[in-house]
């Protein structure tokens, strides 16, 4: 079952854009283009894995719907334009789990998203994609039932990708999804590894390189 998130961002253009690339990471999603309407929503369904807030909102602004929804234990993400620090102790010491500010990009949301989603026990420990079976909890990986063994990053680059299948990543993204962002060294170290999930997993016709870009794994 894929983690449902629930979207309040009175901006159409940005709250379709946010929920379009969460569906094609596999999430399901609701928007609300106004803070009280979400409020009212909110008392016959509440079922959500993690909100996504805006602050400037009409009806009601996101730092007064903070409190209903974490009434719901719904962990939140503030997204707003606003930038200067009172705001963001707001939302921080007000409830929400992360503050970002507009603009801000996709992978990176989907990163955050992902870190609050394990944080308060939300994700799914296994994944399922093509013949294989991701077991993050155990740190395995079983083709067609049999376990194939990965190195530590190995196993994390593919899971990067599978949790993103169908999406293009750079190669500079991979390297601060997997080795950190404090890494340093060459793209190439990307290349190696992907080449090597390629041939343990026979997986050269679904890791598909993004020319002059990165990689995408296509189920």
């Amino acid at each position: 079952m894929s983690n449902k998130i629930l979207i309040v961002e009175d901006e159409t253009a940005i709250a379709r854009m946010i929920a379009m690339n969460l569906k094609v990471a596999g999430y399901e999603t609701v928007i609300y283009e106004d803070g009280a309407e979400a409020a009212s929503a909110l008392e016959k369904e509440h079922m959500y894995d993690l909100a996504l807030l805006d602050v400037m909102l009409p009806g009601m602004d996101g730092f007064e719907l903070l409190p209903i929804v974490r009434r719901y234990e719904i962990p939140v993400i503030f997204l707003t334009a606003k930038d200067d620090l009172e705001s963001k102790l707001c939302g921080l010491t007000g409830g929400a789990e992360d503050y970002i500010v507009k603009p801000f990009e996709v992978m990176e949301l989907l990163v955050r998203i992902e870190k609050v989603l394990a944080r308060n026990n939300k994700v799914g420990q296994v994944i399922q994609i093509l013949n294989m079976e991701i077991n993050l909890e155990e740190h395995t990986v079983r083709q067609d039932g049999v376990e194939i063994p990965l190195k530590p990053m190995e196993f994390d680059l593919l899971t990067v990708l599978a949790k993103n299948k169908n999406v293009a990543i750079s190669r500079e993204r991979l390297l601060r999804m997997v080795w950190g962002i404090d890494y340093v060294g060459e793209t190439r170290t990307v290349d190696v590894h992907i080449g090597q999930l390629r041939k343990k997993l026979n997986l050269s016709e679904h890791i598909k390189t993004v020319s002059k870009m990165g990689y995408r794994l296509e189920e």
